[in-house]
């Protein structure tokens, strides 16, 4: 399928789909072995490697330094903003810091509103709302606490809901200049490994005694996540960044809380199932906005970017 004025949704769709299983996966290592956040960053960091590859079959990479300044941003801030959760995570609550994080699609709305000049239509905005409130609600985890609400744990939050954001408005500005999704993800693939060596100083060595189910675990659920993290990317170079990030912020973890569901026989809380409605609706908004509108921008350059490029 060529880069059309619709694309967007079959990535988006990708995403939500592989974002979705890793995030009902994704905390086995550590709550079933004790696998500590940091080295599966680091097998994270290394799994990039496998969506880098393919993307950059059949696709030149952009060694301009405009591409370079966007994909390290986009990069660092990501990877960055992980490895700042953990510490975040480690001083306050979790209940707190990730209704917190989540309003990153915030921060790129305003910034594409502002900087890219994306038009945004009345229905869509109502859309966009619903899902940000989502995104919130979904992030409550169930049974908080009252210890830790304030702390050092609060700047590192809106640091990283900054930094999540900024990444996705990058990953947009990238494809409006020119820059192919291949040399995007590829400077955000080794922007993550360039965090490697701060992953292992915080962790302060390799972890003992863990069984090789924790790093065979780890492995499999990042590669998810890698690839998700390719399929945002062009989601982003296809669609404007007003609608992709809140749809692809609320949808990835109703997924996760449907698997949930059905793996482990938990039901969501009322915030999440209300989450869960405003997700949907929300999401349904937008899409039926863009696609009655006709007027999501397509990335020059990028074209001829599609499935099949990536998978040959």
């Amino acid at each position: 399928m060529k880069n059309g004025t619709r694309g967007w949704i079959l990535y988006a769709s990708l995403l939500v789909l592989f974002w979705g299983v890793w995030g009902a996966f994704s905390s086995e290592p550590n709550s079933r072995y004790g696998y500590p956040n940091e080295m599966i960053y680091i097998i994270w960091a290394f799994t990039m490697l496998i969506p880098a590859y393919f993307a950059m079959r059949g696709n030149t990479f952009d060694r301009r330094p405009v591409a370079a300044m966007y994909g390290l941003i986009a990069g660092l801030t990501g990877a960055g903003g992980q490895l700042l959760l953990f510490q975040a995570l480690a001083d306050g609550p979790a209940y707190l810091i990730f209704p917190l994080v989540s309003l990153s699609p915030v921060i790129t709305v305003l910034m594409a509103t502002v900087l890219l000049r994306e038009r945004i239509t009345r229905l869509a905005v109502v859309g966009v709302v619903a899902a940000l409130v989502a995104i919130v609600l979904l992030s409550i985890p169930s049974g908080g606490g009252d210890s830790g609400a304030h702390g050092p744990w609060l700047p590192m939050a809106i640091l990283i809901c900054v930094a999540w954001g900024v990444q996705a408005f990058c990953m947009r500005k990238a494809a409006l200049v020119g820059v192919n999704d291949a040399t995007t993800f590829g400077w955000m693939t080794i922007s993550g490994l360039l965090l490697v060596p701060v992953a292992f100083a915080i962790m302060g060595g390799f972890p003992s005694g863990a069984p090789w189910q924790a790093p065979a675990l780890t492995a499999v659920t990042q590669v998810l996540n890698a690839v998700g993290a390719l399929f945002l990317v062009m989601a982003f170079s296809r669609g404007k960044a007003t609608v992709v990030a809140p749809i692809t912020n609320a949808l990835a973890p109703v997924l996760t809380i449907v698997l949930s569901l059905a793996v482990y026989q938990t039901l969501p809380s009322v915030w999440g199932a209300l989450g869960i409605v405003l997700a949907l609706a929300g999401s349904t908004l937008m899409v039926y906005s863009d696609e009655k509108s006709g007027e999501s921008s397509v990335a020059p350059g990028a074209a001829d970017d599609d499935v099949s490029s990536v998978a040959r």
